[in-house]
């Protein structure tokens, strides 16, 4: 096969669970009822998003500094 790359599907991925979350779980038109997700739902997916936006970062999270005291050369 010739350089054959498939498309990082994560965005569409992450789009589509972005939706689905913004959306209500159900709907009914004439008798105008809307549900939303339950809110363990809605924090699960904050908290998925967040750990993959987190992981996409370089460092890991770990930051290193040099730490010189006061008055030393």
């Amino acid at each position: 096969m010739e350089n054959c790359t498939l498309p990082d599907p994560a965005p569409n991925l992450d789009q589509a669970i972005r939706d689905a979350a913004s959306q209500p779980a159900k709907a009914s038109v004439d008798g105008q009822s809307v549900e939303q997700h339950p809110l363990k739902d809605q924090i699960e997916v904050v908290r998925f998003l967040a750990s993959k936006d987190a992981a996409r970062k370089p460092g890991l999270g770990i930051k290193f500094a040099k730490i010189v005291p006061p008055g030393s050369v």
